[in-house]
């Protein structure tokens, strides 16, 4: 008679952390002791609950699943194990898995509905790992990698279709076609600031461009990097993607195992260690790094709209983000009314006490809590919140004034909720301080001031930028997102996704007619012919260059 898996769900408290501490246990034992990979592990160990489709309550469904309790480290994915996992998903590939349209729009599909079918699941996901509200989590992560799936879905015909270029007289019996190949296995590495956007918006541009791919979601938002391991396996293809938990010091070293593509999002210091281990195998890179996002107000605004827009975008997540404005640089005349108007706006986004408030997130660990707490003792003056709380890992939205360009809290990345005011004298000064530092992800202008507007976007350089909003432009499917000089490279989103992920292989088809009109080529080479070749290339269209008469 089979037996069966205790109901989870209904044990006493006691008995649910000595099943799930047991269950840890052997999967412990078998990956360590007996090398076995940990997916099997997991089949073995959850096998009624993996061989039996999800629970109609997504909640209970992943309480029961969940073998991690608050605090506790994930099981690990081991660089050998890694190794096993590549090696599946090239062969794969190889075998042209992921070559037909119709495998991969079902593998996207698979994405809308576990994102669908799991909403609570991931919200209470997010909300063990960064207190993150359910509005959030919703808007800025599931509702972000579905839109990008459907669109995906939408134009995946005619993105896989080859492209026609022009021809000129020589080619114009020929074919001249851009093909997109895909490019094999590629590595996607997710920040813990988005966890579920970061890993699951190039994953699918990944699907899309006939990619297989292993994914590394962020070892400081463990429950969600669970999570996704536990879904992934049941939603796609159990050969071509692989969710693995590795701690971001064995990054580097899973990177020399020769991708085709690595994809990451990060800070800079963990960036550059990921290209450098590119570097070695030649392998190409996405790079989507932070930086000091710029925010210029100028003195023709509404003080109150850019507010409101501003403090949603600083404070929002606890300030853990790579897109929101890292400082303000306002006109001299503003900085009064900014300041007024930003305790109106706070008090009135979370109240007397955010701390209180359930709209209001924390630090991801202690390491963050502590690195922003030092940046904003020592910066500037506090005129907005500074209340912390080492216990909860909660720092209170905070605006600081009177700061220097030389302050720490302007010299390094800061995820915080911690909002820096620079004054200026005018725009040309603001664009001149811009200028002064590294190429930043974003750079945003408030100002009802056509010409303002246009010569922030013209004068400055930033991996994007955004007028009278925050953000926004990092969420668009029809708009690139990615970085540019220190802040990274490539990009990603809807189209941008399929070619990055993409080869655009040069093809040209010809038959063997026609040989009395190419004969000028070959040797022995006579004046008279290069006369005739000379003369064909003024006929011809200056960007096609000595290739019109080849």
């Amino acid at each position: 008679m089979r037996t069966h898996e205790p109901n989870v769900s209904s044990l006493s408290s006691l008995s649910r952390s000595v099943l799930l501490s047991t269950k840890r246990g052997i999967e412990v034992l078998l990956v360590k002791i007996f090398h076995l990979p940990a997916a099997f592990v997991c089949l073995i160990v959850n096998c009624k609950i993996m061989s039996s489709p999800p629970s109609p309550s997504p909640t209970r469904w992943f309480k029961a699943l969940r073998r991690t309790r608050l605090g506790e480290p994930c099981l690990r994915t081991y660089p050998l194990e890694c190794v096993e996992l590549l090696r599946r998903a090239r062969i794969a590939f190889q075998a042209g898995r992921t070559m037909k349209e119709g495998f991969r729009l079902a593998q996207l599909e698979a994405v809308v509905r576990m994102l669908e079918e799991h909403e609570c699941d991931f919200v209470d996901a997010l909300g063990r790992d960064l207190h993150k509200p359910r509005f959030e989590t919703v808007v800025f992560e599931l509702i972000t990698v579905k839109n990008e799936a459907l669109h995906a879905i939408s134009n995946l015909k005619k993105w896989m279709e080859p492209q026609s270029v022009e021809k000129n007289l020589s080619t114009c019996l020929d074919e001249c076609l851009v093909t997109h190949e895909p490019l094999g296995v590629v590595f996607i590495m997710a920040t813990w600031c988005c966890p579920v956007q970061m890993c699951l918006v190039p994953l699918v541009g990944a699907i899309a461009a006939g990619n297989c791919a292993l994914i590394s979601p962020s070892e400081n938002t463990v429950h969600t990097a669970e999570l996704l391991h536990r879904l992934v396996p049941f939603y796609l293809d159990n050969e071509c993607f692989h969710v693995i938990l590795a701690g971001i010091g064995d990054l580097p070293e899973i990177v020399e195992l020769k991708f085709d593509h690595v994809f990451f999002t990060g800070n800079r210091e963990e960036g550059s260690r990921i290209a450098v281990a590119a570097a070695r195998t030649f392998t190409p890179t996405t790079l989507v790094l932070g930086g000091k996002n710029p925010c210029y107000v100028d003195q023709h605004c509404d003080i109150a709209t850019a507010v409101q827009r501003i403090a949603w975008a600083r404070f929002h997540n606890a300030g853990q983000s790579l897109m929101a404005p890292s400082y303000i640089l306002c006109h001299t005349d503003v900085k009064a009314r900014l300041v007024q108007a930003l305790k109106c706006c706070l008090m009135q986004f979370y109240g007397p006490d955010p701390r209180e408030s359930r709209s209001f997130g924390r630090m991801v660990n202690l390491e963050t809590f502590n690195r922003t707490r030092e940046l904003l003792w020592r910066s500037g003056k506090v005129v907005v919140g500074g209340q912390v709380t080492e216990a909860e890992k909660y720092i209170a939205p905070t605006v600081l004034t009177e700061v220097a360009e030389s302050d720490p809290i302007m010299q390094q990345e800061v995820f915080g909720p911690v909002l820096p005011i620079l004054t200026v004298n005018d725009v040309d000064e603001a664009i001149a301080f811009i200028n002064k530092q590294e190429k930043p992800l974003c750079v945003y202008a408030y100002s009802t001031n056509n010409k303002v507007i246009s010569r922030l976007m013209s004068e400055t350089s930033s991996g994007s930028f955004c007028s009278n909003d925050c953000i926004f432009q990092s969420l668009m499917v029809a708009l690139p997102f990615g970085g540019v000089g220190a802040c990274g490279m490539g990009s990603f989103h809807g189209r941008y996704s399929f070619d990055t992920f993409s080869h655009r292989k040069a093809c040209l088809l010809r038959g063997t007619r026609f040989e009395c009109v190419t004969y000028l080529r070959y040797p022995p080479y006579e004046d008279r012919n290069l006369s005739l070749m000379t003369w064909a290339c003024t006929l011809s269209q200056k960007s096609q260059g000595w290739c019109q008469i080849m």
